[in-house]
């Protein structure tokens, strides 16, 4: 995967020994805020041990947070495997964590690991969630997880409904032909998480997803999906009505546009706020995160669950700091350290 400006420096990318499998990524001196996010990937389809680790890093390089990037490892070679579904070491981590940022997909974690998401949760903590999330996990069906199922008829409605505030429905655009143009909601243009952000401006080739309408309780759509005919930013938006692969019907895919972005209010007060973005993936057309506009959202997003409104900058440095992406899949994080 390509990113769109070619910096070379590894500055701030702490080594890993070969027992840690993970990545830390540490502020520069005198700008360092304090605050830690972790970061769980582990989805295996839109490359998330590839565009969260980048993420990690501008926001330390540039942003002063302390990151933590945990991965999916293989448990018998060590590399980083999406296909391992039942291991994502190192989740110990949120227990000095500010913030977890969650980007997996299908993950049916033991209880020994999923202890420590549930704790972080419990404590009433800020929450990320991107793409995949609202599905996050799928255990056997013997499990007693409480995120047991993500399915929209479900009440629960797994992590997705109790924790960011939506399940996943469906794929409302043509996967990997129609791509997405963020328009924001009406009346959010203040938001502090859209600062420094035009509508229209945020573009991905991921497609929108489906969302049951109208939002739970306690979500604030802040950017609307708009599907486009092909898989350029320039391309027009779909008229009128397309058939939908899953329900085998005509919809009316942009009329209503469904949201890619909200916040949540979680019970517990101001600690309990929670971000949510449905676009934020990759796939053969590019990364939605090479878009400038979305990894300022991505940024934004950070200060503003923490509570740090005020902080964030009117035009948020999001420069990448690391090209090309060391972490992929088949190496050992440590094995990609400089």
């Amino acid at each position: 995967m390509r990113w769109l400006i070619p910096v070379l420096s590894l500055i701030g990318l702490l080594p890993a020994t070969a027992a840690q499998p993970w990545a830390e990524f540490r502020a520069k001196p005198g700008v360092e805020l304090g605050q830690r996010i972790v970061f769980i990937t582990g989805d295996d389809e839109y490359k998330s041990e590839e565009s969260m680790p980048m993420m990690a890093h501008i926001l330390a390089e540039r942003h002063g947070f302390n990151c933590t990037v945990l991965f999916a490892i293989n448990r018998e070679t060590g590399v980083i495997d999406t296909n391992q579904k039942e291991n994502i070491p190192g989740l110990e981590a949120l227990r000095s964590a500010d913030l977890m940022v969650m980007f997996t997909r299908f993950r049916a974690l033991p209880d020994e690991q999923m202890k420590f998401i549930d704790d972080y949760l419990q404590s009433g903590k800020p929450v990320i969630g991107l793409r995949t999330s609202t599905h996050a996990f799928s255990f056997p069906k013997d499990s007693t997880s409480k995120y047991l199922s993500y399915h929209f008829n479900d009440p629960s409605g797994g992590f997705g409904r109790q924790v960011l505030g939506q399940t996943w429905v469906n794929h409302w655009g043509n996967h990997g032909k129609q791509s997405t143009r963020g328009v924001f909601a009406p009346g959010v243009a203040a938001h502090p998480i859209l600062r420094g952000i035009a509508s229209g401006e945020i573009w991905g080739p991921t497609d929108v997803y489906e969302s049951t309408l109208p939002l739970p309780d306690g979500c604030t759509p802040l950017l609307m999906g708009q599907v486009l005919q092909g898989m350029k930013p320039d391309d027009a938006p779909v008229e009128g009505e397309q058939m939908n692969g899953k329900w085998k019907k005509m919809v009316k895919v942009n009329d209503p546009m469904m949201p890619i972005a909200w916040t949540y209010q979680r019970p517990g007060g101001a600690r309990g706020r929670v971000f949510t973005s449905t676009i934020g993936g990759a796939m053969a057309g590019g990364s939605d995160f090479a878009n400038e506009a979305m990894r300022r959202m991505f940024v934004n997003a950070c200060y503003w669950v923490l509570g740090m409104d005020d902080d964030i900058p009117p035009k948020a440095d999001v420069t990448p700091v690391m090209e090309p992406i060391p972490f992929k899949r088949g190496v050992k994080p440590s094995e990609v350290q400089p």
